[in-house]
């Protein structure tokens, strides 16, 4: 038993959906579970869609179109009879956004982008589905919204892990020792039967739920990288492939935004002791990077960029020390507002942290810590994280720039900076 898991760039074209028919017909497990995220692009369009509809800020009938348009095309590239029954399947799942543009908005705007947003996945599955067929591979269609069990927090729902794997292993294991099955990532459903969504980029997340619901030999996500690089190619013009790497080292770095894998991904697999391959799709025969219980250290220095960041810092008004009360109040509010802290310090009268910008979200937030708290903020940062660093990393990545807030541990150092005043 194997899990597969391509994502968007990996189905971006009707090209792209053949290069993964591919790959699945040339891969060697008895038993594969696909799981495959929206086609390219198509989740920021129906997020933009879901704005548009709330705040009437675009016309989301018209974005609609364009969505319906893309798929369309890539239908037609695949499939030559126009009565092939994929083009009504995909057509009757469009149907749900348009019901729902039909009504008013109602006060529950993270409900209505789970139940449009989810329909990217829906849509790229029936039609990967349908051309796996076509070619002569036959595969099944299913549903993740019947395995995935949700609480009812939507646009970030937190899984039941103990009905999802009672329904994985029920109800799709045997299923999967008939045939290859195609299933979406991102999705599940409430007990309520109503669609959510994990968080974006969550595909990789479904992925690693499933495998260690069906205790998979192996779960391969496939990139269009040639695996694990020790930095991102955008930020550097010279990077090293990191052949094998550990849960714990692989945990570290997507928590610190390292985005080849999604930060959930890693603890499911490491608690069923299941190998996570990451491999390109672009050139399918490469070593890519096996991701294991392995105890050795990573084999070089590696990089992790995120920019556009706020460092904001907190004191009290009175002069007081920041103390655990403090600091309990503090993470509360950035609860409410669903900030994550991507680094922080504390001094005795202060407390700073780097968060990504989001023009809603940190207005919001100042304005709460404001009332209680004297508040500085910076913005149009850069926050640089090094893992197994030493000076001449450091020296590296702070060339030009203003140091801001630096934090070290015994293996990683996240350095907040921005571009030196004059250059």
């Amino acid at each position: 038993m194997e899990v597969y898991k391509f994502g968007g760039a990996s189905v971006a074209n009707a090209v792209s959906v053949k290069n993964v028919a591919q790959i699945i017909k040339n891969s060697s497990p008895t038993h594969l579970l696909i799981v495959v995220s929206a086609m390219g692009k198509i989740t920021d369009k129906l997020e933009a869609l879901v704005k548009a509809y709330i705040y009437g800020d675009a016309d989301a009938h018209e974005l609609l179109d364009q969505v319906k348009s893309f798929h369309l095309a890539v239908m037609h590239d695949l499939f030559e009879d126009p009565k092939h029954p994929v083009y009504n399947d995909v057509a009757n799942s469009f149907v749900e956004i348009e019901w729902l543009l039909e009504e008013e908005p109602n006060d529950a705007p993270d409900y209505i982008y789970d139940q449009i947003v989810s329909i990217g996945e829906i849509v790229s599955t029936k039609i990967l589905t349908a051309w796996l067929n076509t070619s002569g591979c036959p595969a099944t269609w299913v549903d993740a919204r019947n395995y995935i069990r949700t609480d009812n927090t939507y646009k970030e729902a937190k899984v039941d892990w103990e009905l999802t794997e009672k329904e994985i292993q029920t109800k799709l294991a045997p299923l999967l020792e008939k045939t290859i099955a195609v299933t979406q990532g991102f999705i599940g459903s409430t007990s309520e039967n109503f669609t959510t969504t994990l968080g974006r980029d969550g595909s990789d997340y479904s992925a690693a739920l499933f495998s260690a619901g069906l205790n998979a030999n192996a779960l391969t996500i496939w990139k269009d990288v040639p695996g694990v690089l020790n930095a991102d190619p955008k930020w550097f013009t010279e990077t090293e492939h990191i052949p094998e790497l550990s849960y714990h080292d692989a945990i570290e770095l997507t928590y610190y935004g390292a985005n080849v894998i999604h930060p959930k991904t890693i603890k499911p697999l490491q608690n069923r002791n299941i190998p996570l391959q990451v491999r390109s799709f672009i050139h399918p025969d490469g070593p890519g990077t096996k991701i294991t219980g392995v105890k050795t250290p990573l084999p070089v220095p590696s990089f992790i960029f995120k920019v556009n960041q706020v460092l904001i810092s907190i004191f009290p008004k009175d002069f007081s020390f920041i103390i655990e009360e403090n600091l309990s109040d503090i993470f509360s509010i950035f609860h409410k507002h669903k900030v994550k802290v991507n680094t922080m310090l504390n001094s005795a009268i202060s407390f700073s942290v780097s968060v990504d910008n989001d023009d809603v979200k940190i207005k919001a937030l100042l304005s709460n810590l404001s009332e209680l708290y004297k508040v500085k903020y910076n913005t149009g940062l850069e926050l640089v994280t090094i893992r197994y660093y030493n000076q001449g990393t450091i020296d590296r990545v702070t060339e030009q720039k203003d140091i801001l807030l630096e934090v070290k541990s015994r293996h990683t150092c996240q350095i907040v900076m921005r571009n030196r005043s004059g250059e």
